[in-house]
């Protein structure tokens, strides 16, 4: 299963809190925490000084109390509880899970069921939000699509016509074909006004 995991299972960076103006960099891979650091400063030695490194394994990080206090001075208790967790083996595989292998998962559960997964996390919620969810779902329930059902997707989301009705569709392909038509009339009535407009400006030069 930790072959599923992205290394560095977690990367992240910000400046310090206020008076300190340095700027810090948390990376925790499979096997060690890397702690970096660059002086900010307008001094002319500071700016040449090189980026501040720290590598601890993950059982010396655990029992690093300063390390842990700055790291929730900067990014906040949460970030050095996930970071705590990481280090004690707690690594969250679902979350970490790709898109396409979520859609996957999600292509054999039934409506209802998807329901239920999707509160489970945000990550899930807005992958069963998702267009390609439900273009995925739209056609694993139909084994053809019209052409115009199609493009009305890319209009209106996959999401709203997998759950309209026939007549809701009709109407909304209806609407979709004269709005397209009043812009193609209201694109040709301007192009005529532009080639009269040009034709009464040549006509009026000597």
């Amino acid at each position: 299963m930790a072959s599923m995991l992205p290394d560095p299972l977690l990367e992240i960076a910000g400046p310090g809190v206020a008076p300190d103006k340095n700027f810090y960099c948390l990376t925790v891979s499979m096997t060690e925490v890397i702690w970096r650091w660059w002086k900010i400063s307008p001094r002319v030695i500071d700016r040449m000084a090189r980026p501040g490194e720290m590598k601890e394994n993950h059982e010396d990080f655990l029992l690093d109390t300063p390390l842990h206090n700055l790291i929730q001075k900067i990014f906040g208790a949460g970030i050095l509880l996930y970071v705590k967790g990481l280090c004690e083996g707690s690594y969250g595989y679902i979350n970490h899970l790709s898109d396409e292998l979520i859609l996957r998962i999600l292509s054999y559960l039934e409506l209802e069921d998807i329901a239920q997964f999707a509160v489970t996390s945000r990550k899930f919620r807005r992958v069963c939000m998702s267009d390609e969810f439900w273009e995925l779902v739209a056609r694993e329930r139909c084994s053809t699509l019209p052409l115009d059902v199609e493009t009305l997707a890319g209009e209106v989301g996959w999401r709203s016509i997998f759950f309209a009705n026939k007549v809701e569709l009709q109407k909304m392909i209806r609407r979709s074909r004269e709005m397209k038509e009043q812009e193609a009339n209201k694109e040709k009535e301007e192009s005529k006004i532009q080639a009269s407009s040009s034709s009464s400006s040549s006509d009026s030069n000597p």
